[in-house]
C-alpha cells in the first residue's frame, strides 16, 4: 500500500512543527560501515516461499533524501496477502516488503532540514522490513516531540498507520453509535479487534465478540469486551441470549464464509454489516427476505482506498484520536513475537499460523 499522498498533511494535524531535537544533516560516509539487511520478493506466491533477505551497503544520500533506521514494522495480513497475489492491488516486481513502520532518523540532506536527526518518523511508503530505508523526505511522517519513548511505546507507533485507523473508521463511518448500543464482531482477538474493543469501551458501547478458539475471553475482557463467544452454527442464538435481545446495530467481519452469514443473522432491524476481510477464503450467502424485511445493510472497507479519498480533515481528525491514545498507552495492540530481518522466512510463516495471540514484528537488530 502507498501512502505517499497522505504524509506531509498528516504532519500537519500532528504537529511536526513543534519537534526539538538536535540538527544534523548527511554528508557521511558509508566505508566501513555494516551491510544492511532488507527483503525482497521476485514473484507471486507463499510468502516464506518467495521472500528473500539481500544484504547492500549503506546508500549515500542524494538531494532531499533521509536516512532512516528501523525500529519495529508490523506483518499485517494484507502484507501477506499482497505477497500471495490474493490483495486488491497487485505488487510490482520486484517488490519489497512492508507497509508501515516506525524508525528515527539518522542522517538527513540540508534539502530535508525539517526533519532532524534523532527524531521519531512513520515510514508510510512502503517496504519497511528492512534495516534502515533511505526516501526522499516526503515518505516518512514525522511524530512529535514527546519526550523519551520506551520500546513498547516506539513499537505501538510503528503500528499506528493501518489496523487502528481502520478500527476507528468502521466505528465512525457507516453508523452513528450511541452509547450502551451493541456491536458485534468476528476475528475478536485480532490486533483490528483488539482495537474495536478498547475504542468502543471509551464511548460506552457494548461488544460481543467472536472468536474461533477458546481460551481467549479472559484476555479480551480486560481489554474491555462486555461478551466474548465462540462461532459455531448457533451464533446468533447465542448472541441474542448474551444480548438480552436488545438489537445489534452494526457487525464487522475479517472472516468471510458461514461467519458472515451468522454475523448478518444476529443483526437488528436496519443493522449493518462491515465486511473488511476474507480470511476464511469462503464466499458467504445473505438471506435476501431477511434483508428486506429487516432492512439488512451490507457495506465493505479498504483502507487503502480511504486514504485515496478521504478529505484533509478527515486524516486529521483520524491520526489526531489514534497518535495521542498510542503514545499515551491507552491503546494498544498485543504482540505475539519478534525477529529480526535475516529471519523473514520465520517471521511470516509465525504471521500467517492460528492460534497466535497478538502481531508478528520485524525488529531489525541494527547497531
Amino acid at each position: 500500500m502507498k501512502y505517499f499522498s497522505i504524509i506531509m498533511t498528516l504532519a500537519v494535524c500532528l504537529g511536526s512543527a513543534v519537534l526539538s531535537h538536535a540538527d544534523g544533516h548527511g554528508d557521511h560516509s558509508t566505508a566501513g560501515q555494516t551491510m544492511l539487511k532488507y527483503t525482497e520478493f521476485n514473484q507471486i506466491g507463499n510468502p516464506a516461499d518467495v521472500l528473500y533477505v539481500k544484504e547492500a551497503a549503506p546508500q549515500v544520500l542524494k538531494s532531499g533524501e533521509v536516512r532512516v533506521r528501523v525500529l519495529a514494522a508490523p506483518i499485517n495480513p494484507s502484507d501477506l496477502l499482497q505477497i500471495a497475489g490474493q490483495y486488491g492491488v497487485d505488487a510490482v516486481l520486484p517488490a519489497k516488503a512492508g507497509s508501515e513502520g516506525v524508525g528515527r532518523v539518522t542522517e538527513v540532506t540540508p534539502e530535508a532540514s525539517y526533519l532532524k536527526v534523532g527524531q521519531l518518523v512513520l515510514i508510510l511508503g512502503g517496504g519497511t522490513w528492512r534495516d534502515e530505508v533511505v526516501a526522499p523526505a516526503a515518505g516518512f511522517l514525522p511524530l512529535p516531540n514527546m519526550g523519551p519513548l520506551g520500546p513498547e511505546v516506539i513499537e505501538q507507533l510503528g503500528m499506528s498507520v493501518v489496523n487502528p485507523v481502520t478500527a476507528l473508521l468502521m466505528l465512525t463511518s457507516f453508523v452513528d453509535l450511541n452509547e450502551g448500543q451493541w456491536i458485534v464482531q468476528s476475528a475478536a482477538n485480532s490486533a483490528v479487534g483488539g482495537y474495536v474493543i478498547q475504542l468502543a469501551k471509551q464511548r460506552g458501547i457494548k461488544t460481543v465478540n467472536v472468536v474461533r478458539r477458546e481460551g481467549l475471553a479472559e484476555e479480551l475482557l480486560a481489554k474491555g469486551a462486555d461478551v466474548v463467544l465462540i462461532d459455531g452454527p448457533d451464533l446468533a442464538a447465542q448472541i441474542a441470549r448474551a444480548t438480552g435481545n436488545e438489537p445489534v446495530a452494526l457487525a464487522l467481519d475479517p472472516v468471510g464464509g458461514d461467519t458472515y452469514t451468522r454475523l448478518t443473522n444476529s443483526l437488528g432491524y436496519g443493522g449493518t454489516i462491515v465486511a473488511y476481510g476474507m480470511l476464511s477464503g469462503k464466499p458467504a450467502t445473505i438471506n435476501t427476505g431477511m434483508t428486506i424485511f429487516k432492512d439488512i445493510r451490507s457495506r465493505g472497507f479498504w483502507l487503502a482506498k480511504w486514504y485515496d479519498s478521504a478529505t484533509l480533515e478527515e486524516k486529521q481528525a483520524a491520526f489526531g484520536k489514534i497518535i495521542p491514545l498510542i503514545a499515551t498507552g491507552v491503546l494498544k495492540a498485543d504482540v505475539d513475537s519478534r525477529f529480526a530481518v535475516g529471519e523473514i522466512k520465520e517471521a511470516v510463516t509465525r504471521a500467517a499460523q492460528g492460534g497466535r495471540n497478538g502481531k508478528v514484528l520485524i525488529v531489525p537488530r541494527v547497531k
